[in-house]
């Protein structure tokens, strides 16, 4: 996969090179120009790019790819910006939680017990569809889940993607197996805690804290016991020890 990124991205400087050369391009360099962009893109950039965010005052009702539909008030259009800016960081791998609220007012109580055991699965680790039905106390309910968690109204900050069958296979995903492989190795490879060597506090990963801190004094720590036992609190904003 990061093979065919990248000889596309080779494709797209080629091309961009052929364009600003002095002299006459042909017509049809800037279609090439805009096809190769395209293809040159992540499969979470082009996600990044589809997504219609809702929410109501209390927090996000929906995430999906589409078109979203004007915020009814100023708090409701505060929400949507602030997923939209957490989502952002997420996909490129600069946060390791959400801190945006959701409302799941609308959502039946079967679903909203199997969304809110998914919010449950640690970052960067996946649970098997059993693991759910066990932990809301419907043990066989397993398929009743999988249906559950296709339908969840606000996937990415509820993480349905870390749900997966019990033989290790991905499952399904409301934006494609694709989509839910990338998120699974971008989990893998973003660091969830960091902490600052000047204030001896660690935070989780896209804590407001951390934008503070000069790269100099960033330090990454598998856990809080680990930042613990090196001196390091935790920061009671994004509380990395609940």
């Amino acid at each position: 996969m990061n093979d065919g990124k990248t000889q596309a991205q080779d494709q797209l400087d080629r091309l961009l090179a052929d364009y600003f050369r002095p002299g006459t391009a042909p017509a049809s360099l800037g279609r090439k120009i805009a096809t190769a962009a395209r293809e040159s893109e992540t499969e979470l950039t082009r996600l990044e790019r589809r997504l219609a965010i809702e929410a109501t005052p209390r927090g996000i009702s929906l995430v999906r790819t589409g078109r979203a539909g004007q915020p009814a008030t100023a708090a409701a259009r505060r929400l949507t910006e602030q997923a939209r800016e957490e989502i952002h960081e997420y996909l490129r791998g600069q946060r390791a939680f959400f801190r945006v609220p959701v409302d799941l007012a609308a959502v039946p109580d079967f679903q909203r017990r199997v969304l809110e055991a998914a919010r449950l699965i640690p970052f960067g680790e996946a649970r098997p569809y059993a693991w759910i039905a066990a932990r809301i106390g419907h043990p066989r309910a397993v398929r009743a889940v999988g249906t559950a968690l296709g339908r969840n109204p606000v996937p990415l900050i509820l993480p349905c993607h870390r749900v997966w069958r019990s033989d290790g296979g991905l499952g399904g995903y409301i934006f494609g197996g694709a989509v839910k492989d990338r998120l699974a190795a971008l989990e893998r490879t973003t660091p969830v805690l960091e902490g600052c060597t000047s204030t001896r506090i660690v935070c989780r990963v896209g804590c407001v804290h951390g934008r503070h801190m000069r790269p100099d004094n960033r330090v990454v720590f598998a856990s809080v016991d680990d930042a613990r036992s090196v001196g390091y609190r935790p920061c009671k904003v994004c509380r990395p020890a609940a």
